[in-house]
């Protein structure tokens, strides 16, 4: 598919000008005696439109382009990059990528991702579908929306505003070793941050939506009428004692705890010896029920790749298997340097996604019965070397199966490694709006701590 994106030159450059410039790459690398080489060309443009209390905060339109260079002298590297697309400038930044190359200590593990892993086919995997909201149109939509979330309730007295914002990108990807592959994609969201108030304090609370096809994204109304009952429902919110419970991660949330999965099983931490989970391969680190899953072909997904940063194929797989860990998340280099193949992860993850249950979010509550619902999460406590967790949160006390009130200034604690353990059952309310998909997770014992001197 041919995708074309205007640039700050007004000229239009599609398809076959980035895959000229990547052939240019390769061809000059050549020329000056580099073993191999590989390159990426991009080129994107978005607009972006703020709206605050009925009135137009910004209006951003963006427009950009990239050209990066790795070049490899055996097992050295260099890289260089320009957004300048003249032949000279391109020729300049290969040979600035060569000249560091030579400088550079040898390392056996550098090099191309291997010729029988690349993509021998690419899938039309339905990511581009562009939109192009004029300014007026825009700046209509936000309105609509925070207006919609203003008017819940009196006691929504102000806004931290409403965003619409629309990007579109095309990306092509050479190397040496004869692939070359182009990924048009867009992306598209809308969100809204409102701020209640009563007698006892100010609540601020969001909603956004996110899609490749502005068709899907959700209804400004309804977003803004979402935005505005989060933030109601958190008035009066009070602190808890210090205590072991159940804990409950809403799916918004639930995503962190497969983020901090990914972190521990990336290549990088794992070569370097600083994750917790090193040496755990074909080993139980979950319940047994629980299965994880990479899908990166998923039509529309904002986690979908037909190939990698690498141009090694994706491919689905089972990421842990009834509680076992079947494989880490690999680039070439990290691969080589653990003595494992590549999985396709170079530049991140593909739609990771964790099995549902049957219950959905209520199901969940009186499953748990009593105990800790996180809406919200605070800090970046996590250390994915020795698995310890501590983050700030706020959401709601649940008794007999049933929101009980807010609370907020609290924190939980554990470690990953057991949290990972005992994590209890996941909901079928699956949150789409990323590269990790999770419906709600329930956690076993983990502690809460708050207010030392008060009983709630």
């Amino acid at each position: 598919m041919e995708s074309k994106v205007e640039l700050v030159s007004d000229a239009t450059i599609g398809n076959s000008q980035l895959t000229t410039l990547v052939d240019l790459v390769l061809a000059e690398a050549k020329d000056q005696g580099a073993s191999a080489a590989e390159a990426v060309a991009s080129v994107g443009q978005g607009l972006s439109v703020s709206v605050r209390l009925g009135e137009v905060e910004t209006v951003e339109h963006n427009r950009d382009k990239d050209l990066g260079v790795t070049v490899f002298f055996g097992h050295r590297s260099g890289s260089a990059s320009t957004s300048d697309f003249n032949e000279s400038a391109v020729r300049d930044s290969v040979r600035a990528a060569c000249s560091i190359a030579k400088y550079m200590a040898e390392d056996e593990c550098v090099g191309l991702a291997d010729a029988d892993k690349l993509a021998k086919e690419i899938p039309d995997l339905d990511l581009y579908h562009p939109w192009n909201p004029g300014t007026e149109q825009a700046i209509g939509i936000a309105r609509q929306c925070e207006d919609a979330a203003r008017r819940v309730d009196t006691r929504i007295e102000n806004s931290e505003g409403a965003t619409v914002s629309s990007h579109e990108s095309l990306v092509v990807y050479g190397n040496s070793n004869g692939f070359l592959g182009t990924i048009p994609t867009t992306r598209h969201s809308l969100s809204c941050s409102v701020i209640a108030q009563d007698a006892k304090g100010m609540q601020r609370d969001y909603w956004y939506s996110v899609a490749r096809d502005a068709s899907e994204l959700e209804d400004a109304e309804q977003l803004g009428n979402k935005a505005g009952q989060r933030a109601l429902r958190r008035l009066g919110a009070r602190k808890l004692s210090t205590r072991e419970t159940l804990v409950i991660y809403e799916a918004p949330v639930a995503s962190s705890l497969l983020s901090h999965l990914a972190s521990a099983l990336s290549g990088t931490s794992l070569y370097r010896e600083s994750s917790f989970l090193l040496g755990h391969l074909d080993k139980r680190i979950f319940s047994d029920h629980v299965r994880i899953l990479e899908q990166p072909h998923l039509k529309k997904a904002l986690g979908s790749a037909p190939f990698d940063n690498e141009g090694v194929a994706t491919i689905a797989s089972d990421l842990v298997t009834k509680g076992v860990l079947q494989h880490y998340l690999l680039d070439s280099y990290s691969a080589r340097k653990l003595g494992l193949q590549t999985t396709g992860n170079a530049g991140g993850l593909h739609n990771v996604m964790i099995e549902p249950g049957d219950r959905d979010l209520d199901g969940l509550l009186r499953q748990m019965d009593t105990g800790l619902l996180v809406t919200e999460l605070i800090g970046f406590g996590v250390n994915t070397v020795t698995g310890d967790y501590s983050r700030g949160a706020t959401g709601f006390w649940v008794d007999n199966g049933e929101i009980a009130y807010p609370v907020e200034e609290i924190t939980v604690a554990g470690n990953l490694k057991n949290m990972f353990q005992e994590l209890v059952a996941v909901g079928n309310d699956v949150d789409t709006r990323g590269n990790i998909r999770s419906g709600s997770i329930l956690i076993g014992n983990m502690t809460v701590a708050g207010n030392f001197n008060k009983r709630a």
